[in-house]
């Protein structure tokens, strides 16, 4: 039995103000609303304006502290400010860093957590186990990504998909041992990275990479594997985490998932039998945020009412890597 309890003390997310609707994509790109609703479910998505100081850490700065408003604690109580994300201004130093100083962390631990749209799941995973081995007691999470950055809004494949965002978690340590992570999956494979990749020199690509439309940072989608990689490891991501927790689906509260395609999602959700209102899909109005996607999500829940103390919820993701996890919480 754990000697210590982990608690969702406080949640929030930002978003930058300008929306690009699938029909402003259209006016500059062969596609149209239709196309993409019906392949992806996303009907606009958000974009920061660098001209307006709307940065990562910007953006990531903002999603925190309102997590610090909801949970009513200062920042000076953090030990710790992990953001997820592949999107910083730069490697070093780390977006969390800065990030820990606009929101008045001190001196407390600061770095960044790579793995794309499964960041933020991961990074609940390793803040919670940090609590309960003792060595930190107020963890702030950020899952952030301006993917708006390294976009080629020529590939339509990739263009139309991601969108801007940030969420934020305090997560704190309580005594009742009953609360936290249950049960987790953490996962990768290595040898698909040339499926979904950023590439800042011709000597990131892979060897049978066509040079001649590579453009060099921005987003690289091999669509299709990244697609068929998806729709298989989900559910059984899914299937994994239950028989872990020795649960079965209906016994989870809700699922909050990594929102990277509106049909998929549903696929899921009618193999295990899950209701529609036990799996949020929020990609209509923020596409795909990468790893803003879960905790964005989380937020708009708790703010609805829908994900309450002692509720049990599983935190799903997957993206590049590749990569894929999950985080079963009583909350």
């Amino acid at each position: 039995m754990a000697r210590v309890g982990v608690r969702i003390a406080g949640t929030g997310h930002h978003v930058p103000e300008r929306v690009i609707t699938n029909d402003d994509l259209a006016k500059i790109m062969n596609t149209s609303d239709e196309w993409i609703q019906q392949r992806t479910g996303i009907r606009e998505r958000r974009s920061c304006d660098p001209t307006k100081g709307e940065t990562p850490t910007w953006l990531s700065t903002q999603a925190l502290q309102k997590a610090l408003d909801s949970a009513r604690i200062p920042g000076s109580d953090l030990d710790l400010v992990i953001v997820a994300t592949v999107s910083g201004e730069m490697s070093c130093p780390s977006t969390a860093c800065r990030v820990a100083a606009n929101v008045g962390a001190g001196n407390a631990g600061a770095f960044d957590l790579a793995a794309a749209c499964s960041g933020f799941v991961y990074s609940l995973t390793l803040a919670n186990d940090m609590i309960r081995a003792g060595t930190m007691k107020t963890i702030g999470i950020v899952g952030m990504d301006v993917l708006s950055r390294v976009l080629d809004y020529e590939n339509r494949g990739v263009a139309i998909l991601f969108g801007d965002s940030a969420g934020a978690v305090v997560i704190k340590a309580t005594d009742d041992t009953s609360r936290g992570l249950i049960a987790s999956c953490t996962h990768a494979d290595g040898t698909r990275w040339s499926d979904l990749y950023l590439p800042e020199s011709l000597l990131d690509c892979p060897d049978d990479a066509d040079f001649a439309t590579v453009r060099l940072n921005s987003l690289q989608m091999n669509g299709r594997e990244v697609y068929k990689f998806a729709v298989g490891t989900f559910p059984n991501l899914i299937a994994e985490t239950l028989e872990k927790a020795g649960v079965g689906a209906d016994a989870v509260d809700m699922f909050v998932c990594h929102q990277s395609n509106a049909r998929m999602l549903e696929s899921a959700r009618q193999r295990f039998g899950i209701p529609e209102e036990k799996l949020y899909i929020n990609i209509d109005r923020f596409g795909n945020c990468s790893a803003g996607s879960v905790p964005v999500a989380l937020d708009e829940l708790r703010a609805k009412g829908k994900c309450q103390e002692g509720d049990l919820v599983m935190f799903v993701a997957f993206g590049g890597g590749l990569t894929w996890g999950s985080s079963l919480w009583r909350l």
